[in-house]
């Protein structure tokens, strides 16, 4: 667990107990009015256990604060989309990152993700991720440990040929054209991803320019599991576990879903974008 998240929970706790003591009861006489064990009511005020959202309309209704419930509420949605600088992540360069992401992936068994500006790290060649990686590196101004950033992201493509996990990826069809390498590894790149289309446990799916969409192509983001959502900016990486923003990340992917091809037409996509590098 997070020491930002821990101590988040801490600080509820210490809310709920202010709550407890204005309303001039104790721990017991709490635990009586909810209907609940004295040991959980402690577990909350010290930060011990996670309320849900049930627990803090009830706490605020027993403590005579129902007006109170908002804010424990929007307490806890903060535990639980948990910001992660990339400053901070990355302040002993990117291989601790890609290190963790075999964890997270090993952990789930459907993953879900979108891409729609670069080509996703699962199917990246190794010049294509060193490109991605020492362009960060210098954006954020972090060590360059870019050899053992690329070993460590190759070693996470290992789980694609893992049984009992499936991985249905989709990118927009500009992230096949953006030149973030020079040509020769973009043409590289973009041969391995046709030899992902097909393979057993992935489904690769393109959006093409100008297909008609119901929503605009967003930001990238990955959904493991139904449980939590990541999703990457420029400074942070959003961990995302609320029931409500894991359906709305759902949602959002089956609208793009609906404006992706498969199989044949992504290897048409592909070839397009690869003459494209020919001509240019």
């Amino acid at each position: 667990m997070s020491t930002d998240f821990q101590a988040g929970r801490v600080s509820l706790g210490a809310r709920l107990r202010e709550l407890r003591t204005e309303a001039g009861l104790n721990g017991k006489d709490m635990a009586a009015r909810l209907g609940w064990q004295r040991s959980k009511v402690s577990r909350l005020e010290h930060g011990k256990q996670t309320a849900t959202v049930a627990d803090l309309e009830a706490w605020a209704r027993e403590a005579d604060a129902s007006e109170e419930a908002k804010d424990l509420t929007a307490r806890l949605r903060g535990l639980e989309s948990q910001q992660r600088s990339w400053r901070r992540q990355l302040v002993a360069g990117h291989r601790g990152v890609q290190e963790r992401y075999v964890v997270e992936y090993r952990s789930t068994s459907r993953l879900r993700g979108y891409e729609a500006t670069v080509v996703p790290g699962l199917f990246q060649t190794p010049d294509y991720a060193r490109h991605l990686l020492l362009h960060n590196a210098e954006l954020m101004q972090t060590p360059r440990d870019t050899e053992e950033a690329v070993r460590a992201r190759m070693q996470r493509q290992a789980v694609l040929y893992e049984s009992g996990r499936t991985f249905e990826v989709m990118v927009w069809e500009g992230a096949l054209h953006a030149l973030v390498c020079p040509r020769e590894v973009m043409a590289a790149q973009l041969d391995r991803l046709i030899g992902m289309v097909g393979m057993d446990r992935v489904s690769l799916g393109v959006i093409p320019l100008g297909v008609p969409l119901k929503l605009s192509p967003k930001h990238g983001f990955w959904i493991f599991d139904e449980s939590r959502v990541i999703v990457e900016t420029v400074n942070t990486e959003l961990h995302l576990e609320a029931a409500e923003d894991v359906a709305l990340y759902g949602r959002v992917w089956d609208r793009l879903s609906e404006a992706a091809v498969q199989g044949t037409h992504v290897h048409r996509l592909i070839a397009r974008a690869r003459a494209a590098l020919a001509l240019s």
